[in-house]
């Protein structure tokens, strides 16, 4: 996240979400508003990607790759609890008055997270505008970026309200994923479960002298409980707060070592696994969704590979037919614009397909900016002869580096040669 602005490809920031400017970059390459198709495409797939790797391994995203989850266990907790403690010092920390110790810990505390805040929310803002319009934020007098600066502190505080008060907050109420997540899992998907069939009846254990008995493998310790980052019983089964970080797992099995059982008494299982003892497997379902994915990723990846450097929109002149011209031919009058999608200059030559069709020019141009568009206005011109019908077709097409990057077509009227 930290390095994403500082790389470049082609010239271009790795990725740029510059709402503002319409701008969109991913891996060095250009997205204007003219690719809105593909942009479309591109977020149907993600959703389908989501939805087929929620239905087979539950909330892992939440868990392992999320940034709340991420920046919230290994920054900013490890940061609480280097300077308050673990959580029952925290706890009592909380509850005494205030002293120059209190005072001291909690300051350091909320400093620390404003500063990594502050940090997060311009490395954030680098991805919205660019890094060169930040850095001439950070380096230029406020007054001349008074948006800017209150964009970051804006975010600062944002960023500080999450990770200082918020919280798990996020994971259970304000994030529509974990939402969405009730509605995807089904009997067959892969979750943190707790293995009720032998765990139950639990009970605390007793000694005689056999050693230790009781009748399920559960001995109630609340240990699960006490690790789970959203407060959450795992034996009540699977609920929206759980968010698979896999600390009720870890903290399972070292109990179930210390008492002499298998362990995995909570684990990665589907519901199906622990009813029926069957081993896992993809539902149809599941085979629906990659199909439909694969659809998708095909789709996409052909439209990336055809898309052209320069988008073209042609269009008649309004309110004009055609002109007859004394040496026997018939001009009709266009506007063309033309669209740089690349990260570099473009030269082009805008030439008929069909022979004995020319092209005389009222305003020309032959290049066009990193990133900009040109508009042109043109004559076609036809001989007459050559017309079998009033509104016939025609076709244009666009050169660069000696090469054909567009082609198009627009409708050509004149009275036919009978």
């Amino acid at each position: 996240m930290f390095s994403g602005p500082f790389i470049k490809v082609n010239g271009e920031q790795l990725i740029l979400l510059n709402i503002l400017e319409r701008k969109f970059v991913f891996f060095g390459v250009v997205f204007w508003p003219q690719d809105f198709h593909i942009f479309v495409l591109a977020m149907l797939t993600f959703i389908i990607f989501i939805i087929l790797f929620t239905a087979v391994f539950g909330r892992v995203w939440c868990g392992w790759a999320c940034p709340q989850t991420i920046f919230m266990e290994m920054l900013f907790r490890k940061i609480e609890f280097w300077i308050e403690g673990d959580a029952n010092k925290q706890r009592k920390l909380d509850a005494s008055t205030l002293t120059v110790e209190k005072f001291f810990k909690k300051t350091a505390k909320h400093t620390l997270f404003l500063l990594i805040s502050f940090l997060i929310s311009n490395v954030f803002l680098a991805y919205v505008i660019g890094l060169e319009p930040l850095i001439k934020i950070i380096e230029e007098p406020i007054t001349l970026h008074i948006y800017g600066f209150s964009a970051i502190i804006i975010f600062t505080a944002a960023f500080y309200l999450v990770f200082s008060y918020l919280r798990e907050v996020v994971c259970t109420v304000i994030c529509p994923y974990g939402r969405l997540q009730g509605v995807l899992l089904d009997k067959k998907s892969l979750v943190v479960a707790y293995d009720y069939e032998r765990g139950e009846p639990r009970g605390k254990l007793k000694k005689n002298t056999s050693g230790y008995v009781n009748t399920g493998d559960c001995i109630d310790c609340n240990i699960c409980v006490q690790v789970c980052p959203t407060g959450i019983d795992i034996r009540h089964g699977t609920q929206l707060e759980c968010i698979n970080c896999t600390l009720c797992i870890d903290a399972c099995d070292m109990v179930m070592e210390k008492i002499n059982r298998p362990q995995r008494l909570i684990g990665f299982k589907s519901q199906e696994q622990i009813s029926s003892k069957q081993a896992f497997r993809f539902s149809k379902r599941i085979y629906g969704y990659a199909a439909i994915l694969g659809v998708l990723i095909s789709v996409l990846s052909f439209l990336l590979i055809s898309r052209s450097d320069i988008e073209t929109v042609i269009l008649r002149a309004g309110g004009t037919l055609y002109q007859e011209r004394p040496d026997g031919t018939v001009s009709n009058l266009y506007n063309v614009e033309l669209i740089n999608k690349t990260s570099d200059p473009v030269k082009f030559e805008l030439l008929p397909v069909e022979k004995g069709t020319s092209i005389q020019f009222i305003r020309k141009e032959d290049t066009i900016g990193k990133g900009k568009s040109v508009k042109l206005t043109f004559f076609i011109i036809k001989p007459q002869k050559d017309i079998a019908e009033y509104k016939s077709e025609i076709g244009l097409k666009v050169l660069s580096k000696g090469r054909t990057v567009e082609e198009l077509s627009t409708t050509f009227i004149a009275p036919p040669n009978f």
